[in-house]
């Protein structure tokens, strides 16, 4: 190894020991492992390479990012985006601190195509069936299984929740309180007497583990055995596919496919979307929402004892029959109501004729709305 080398690495060793003061260990972590890659790719095809003045973007960045497309097993796109993120940063506070590194060295066309999810709620049959399989188990982690499902906090919220989570946040109304996650926010889930007798249920069940015992455990209300994320993501990934397959599932179910479906559950129920939103990603506006997402909450409970019935239709009384504003919003109604027919059944080929039913009725509004256009 050079001397140029082993200074490269030490710069970056430097710059990512800064970002450690306010990063969180795991994140730091991520940023070191992208450096040391980057870097071992440059001394085995550029070995000339010593000084970040030297560092181009063809052929030492579009070079690495070739190979990074053609790591065997291949690398998703989320990670290489991920890797693209880190050194794009470390390179653009490299060069805030004074280094000589070149700009635009990674751009926007650099950066793989996001993957466009779609919700993947289980079936309300298989729903049910996962559930009631739970609560047979009845053990600590399937516990904690009913808990996701029942508030739709992520899995590794779950598994960060302190042993006092459960907080009384008015009369009669209880919340969860879900700490520093994902989005770096933290918010209060309400919850319902369902809710509340799954965590009192936690807190008896975990008295009797023997995890109780580790350091690792103190204050978190799932005792757990090492500090490994991962290992802890298992602890319920795991059980979870036990119960899956005891109950006869067809299709794979895993923790955020609990997520998605309290989601699902929540829209058939009732919850409308901004609540929805703030009920699943933050508390930056808890003082102004609170109260709007308790009573949304706690009406969409009280609608479960009718998990089929249908909202009703918003038509005005005065409609006009032939009129074209009449005629667009009776459209809009009438795919509500096959739309939430569909998100009920576990038929997936009948889900999928549905679907299609739906585009066929979008083609027509649209074409409502063009020829409204038209005529004024």
């Amino acid at each position: 190894m050079t001397p140029g080398q082993t200074n490269l690495e030490q710069i970056f060793e430097t710059q990512i020991r800064t970002l450690a003061l306010t990063l969180r260990p795991s994140t730091v972590d991520d940023y070191r492992y992208t450096a040391r890659h980057f870097l071992s790719y440059l001394r085995a095809t550029c070995p000339q390479l010593r000084r970040l003045s030297q560092l181009r973007r063809d052929p030492h960045l579009l070079g690495w990012f070739r190979w990074l497309s053609e790591q065997e097993p291949p690398l998703s796109n989320p990670t290489r985006t991920n890797r693209l993120i880190r050194l794009r940063r470390l390179l653009d506070d490299l060069a805030a601190n004074g280094h000589p590194v070149q700009s635009d060295l990674i751009r926007r066309e650099d950066f793989p195509p996001k993957p466009h999810y779609l919700p993947r709620p289980l079936s309300l049959e298989e729903d049910q069936l996962v559930q009631q399989e739970l609560r047979r188990t009845d053990d600590l982690y399937a516990n904690a299984l009913l808990l996701l499902r029942a508030t739709g906090i992520r899995l590794g919220e779950c598994i960060h929740l302190p042993l006092d989570c459960l907080q009384q946040v008015g009369t009669q109304q209880w919340a969860l309180h879900v700490p520093l996650g994902k989005l770096h926010t933290e918010r209060l889930v309400p919850a319902d007497p369902e809710v509340r007798r799954i965590v009192e249920r936690i807190l008896t069940l975990r008295t009797s583990s023997p995890l109780a015992r580790f350091a690792n455990s103190q204050g978190f209300l799932l005792p757990r055995r090492g500090a490994s994320r991962r290992a802890l993501v298992l602890t319920l990934e795991s059980p979870l596919a036990q119960a899956a397959k005891r109950a006869s599932c067809a299709t794979h179910v895993t923790p955020h496919r609990l997520r998605h479906s309290f989601a699902t559950e929540m829209l058939r129920l009732g919850v409308s979307l901004p609540v929805l939103m703030k009920l699943r990603m933050t508390l930056r506006y808890v003082e102004v929402t609170q109260q709007d997402l308790q009573r949304e909450f706690h009406q969409a409970r009280q609608n479960a004892a009718h998990p089929h019935r249908l909202p009703t239709l918003a038509l005005p009384k005065d409609m006009p029959s032939a009129g074209l504003p009449g005629v667009r919003q009776a459209l809009e109604a009438t795919r509500h109501l096959p739309e939430m027919y569909r998100r009920q059944l576990g038929d997936e080929k009948i889900r999928r004729r549905l679907r299609r039913l739906d585009k066929r009725l979008l083609t027509v509004a649209s074409q409502m709305q063009r020829i409204q256009k038209e005529q004024k």
